[in-house]
């Protein structure tokens, strides 16, 4: 037998939400009767340009794509107010870029440090790499990081903090005053996830000046509408991206994803119409959900909302079971830590897939 890491062998599975195909084979449902609101995608669909783009270079995918993406990075540096010098791009989405992180940073018994409940792959990632992963606390009651408890974690071990804002699963932000003490107190790198920032209005790039221990955690899956295309960048100070540059894969992000991000990134019109129906979807969503006295609805800053079922007398397994049957995908929240069985998460869709969910709602619980 192949002597397999003993991290690997204990390292629990990392869950992702489930896919349409999945779900209309289970259930026997068309394909095109389920709505998708569990994964946290754009429901306006991909740039056209986008998709242009993709077609006038289908026939180069036997080359290989660009090592040194100037070009793409200048679009998003130009985007973020930043320099290319800053800007380190994913082909893995952002996930590879924590995986650059933890070759870059961690070393055997190094800690990292989680608020729990947050997104869950931080972990999954680093603790392949030799990292022990820390536990802090974000207050779900308050939706709002305790930052005593990310202070407290602090040890001379700590070589990463993750901070997500807003926060994956509860949609919460993290105030900067707090992201400011976090990053006065150690030499630690101070990882800002912003995945979900356009949706919230509010960026953290202005500390990027006053901070050398900070980076910025962006991908192109969310207001982009590119999940499929895997793309992701972060942005820090220019010493530690050449570092982390060391040890990227050189051809991660393929051809296709590369122009596609091209033509995203110039698509203006489609990049505000994402972040303007993300956000009507969001209010429309948590106004109307809020409306069941059995739902403990939470205001949310992202594309997501979280919600508590306990009081349907359901666990989140079975809330999302009976929503399944119906042609409705939803995020069962159980499998993130910090979190206990009633809990689910969804994701915006168009009004008219809203508003079927509601009316699903009423029949659910009603």
């Amino acid at each position: 037998m192949v002597k397999v890491k003993k991290i690997v062998k204990e390292l629990d599975p990392y869950v992702p939400g489930r896919s349409i195909d999945e779900i209309a084979a289970k259930y026997n449902i068309n394909k095109s009767d389920i709505i998708k609101l569990g994964s946290n995608e754009n429901p306006l669909g991909v740039s056209k340009k986008a998709v242009e783009a993709i077609k006038e270079n289908v026939n180069s995918i036997h080359q290989y794509p660009e090592s040194n993406l100037e070009d793409l990075k200048e679009k998003i540096a130009d985007y973020s107010s930043v320099q290319a010098s800053n800007i380190i791009i994913g082909g893995d989405g952002a996930d590879e870029i924590l995986d650059v992180l933890g070759k870059t940073l961690i070393e055997a018994g190094d800690e990292f440090i989680v608020p729990l409940p947050s997104y869950m792959y931080y972990e999954f990632t680093l603790k392949i790499h030799g990292g022990v992963p820390v536990y802090a606390t974000w207050d779900v009651d308050k939706n709002k990081l305790d930052v005593k408890s990310v202070l407290d974690a602090i040890t001379e071990k700590t070589k990463i903090i993750f901070l997500c804002t807003p926060n994956n699963p509860t949609g919460g932000l993290i105030d900067t005053e707090d992201i400011k003490k976090v990053l006065e107190s150690t030499d630690a790198l101070v990882v800002v996830d912003e995945a979900y920032f356009e949706f919230s209005e509010v960026d953290n790039v202005d500390l990027l000046e006053d901070y050398d221990n900070l980076l910025i955690l962006r991908t192109f899956s969310k207001v982009f509408g590119l999940a499929g295309m895997r793309i992701g960048y972060a942005i820090s100070n220019p010493e530690f991206i050449e570092y982390m540059h060391r040890v990227k894969p050189v051809f991660s992000l393929t051809k296709l994803a590369y122009v596609a991000a091209l033509a995203t990134l110039d698509d203006k019109d489609y990049i505000e119409k994402s972040i303007e129906i993300g956000i009507e979807s969001r209010e429309y969503l948590y106004e109307n959900m809020s409306k069941f006295d059995k739902l403990n609805v939470y205001p949310s800053k992202a594309n997501y909302i979280l919600v508590d079922v306990r009081k349907t007398g359901m666990t989140s397994k079975e809330f999302t079971e009976e929503l399944l049957k119906r042609g409705i995908i939803v995020r069962d929240c159980n499998s993130f830590k910090g979190l206990d069985e009633y809990w689910i998460r969804v994701s915006v869709g168009t009004l008219e897939e809203d508003k079927r969910f509601i009316a699903v709602l009423n029949d659910l619980i009603d």
